[in-house]
C-alpha cells in the first residue's frame, strides 16, 4: 500500500488530484502517445492476502487478461514487499514503468485514483522501507485512512477493490487501443 498524504509529502499525491476511472483513460492515452507499447512495463504492487492491498495483483491479472504481456504482480505471482526489489532489478533499463498500488485516503475519494507522472512510494503508510517505483503511477483509494492501516485494509470491500482493478485495466486497454487506432489512421492517410 502506497503512501497517500497532502502535497507536502515525497509522493506528491493529494486528495485534490483524485480522478475517476473515466479520467484514467486520458492518462493512459497520454502515456501511450509518448511511449511505444513494447516500452511499457506494469508493476502492480500488493498482496492477495489482504482485500484492500489486492488492488495491484488483481489489476495485474486483469491486464494479462486484456493481452498485456509486460506485467509484474498478478494474483498467481504477487509483487509485494518480499520480492519487489528483485522484480525491479529484472526490468530492463529502457522500460517505462507504470506502478499501480492501493492507498488509503479521504472518505469522499474512495473508489477514485491518483494518477501521476512520477514514482510512487510503496509501503510508506505502513512504515515500509521500499524504493520508489515507476515513471508513472496510479494509486487507487480503496478505503478511508485511519490509525490502523493494516486493519482497515483487511476490512476493505473486495467488491470495491475488484471493480477498481477492472477499471484501471479497462482504462489501460482503452488507452492503448486509442493509440493503435490513431496509428492505423495515420498509416491509411499516408497511402
Amino acid at each position: 500500500m502506497s503512501k497517500f498524504t497532502p502535497p507536502t509529502s515525497r509522493s506528491g499525491m493529494s486528495v485534490g488530484n483524485a480522478v475517476t476511472a473515466d479520467q484514467l483513460v486520458s492518462f493512459f492515452k497520454q502515456i501511450y502517445t509518448k511511449h511505444k507499447e513494447e516500452e511499457i512495463t506494469f508493476v502492480c504492487i500488493g498482496t492477495d492476502r489482504s482485500t484492500g492491498d489486492a488492488l495491484g495483483p488483481l489489476t495485474g491479472t486483469y491486464l494479462c487478461d486484456h493481452g498485456f504481456t509486460r506485467v509484474i504482480g498478478t494474483l498467481s505471482s504477487p509483487c509485494d514487499a518480499t520480492n519487489l526489489e528483485s522484480y525491479l532489478a529484472e526490468i530492463p533499463p529502457n522500460q517505462i514503468v507504470i506502478a499501480i498500488d492501493a492507498c488509503l485516503g479521504d472518505a469522499a475519494n474512495i473508489g477514485r485514483f491518483i494518477s501521476k507522472s512520477t514514482a510512487l512510494f510503496p509501503g510508506q503508510s505502513v512504515k515500509g522501507q521500499l524504493p520508489p517505483v515507476g515513471n508513472y503511477s496510479i494509486a487507487g483509494i480503496v478505503n478511508k485512512n485511519g490509525p490502523r492501516p493494516y486493519s482497515i485494509l483487511q476490512m476493505t470491500s473486495l467488491f470495491q477493490v475488484m471493480n477498481m482493478a477492472a477499471q484501471i485495466a479497462d482504462a489501460a486497454k482503452a488507452g492503448v487501443d486509442y493509440t493503435r487506432m490513431s496509428q492505423v489512421n495515420e498509416s491509411a492517410a499516408k497511402v
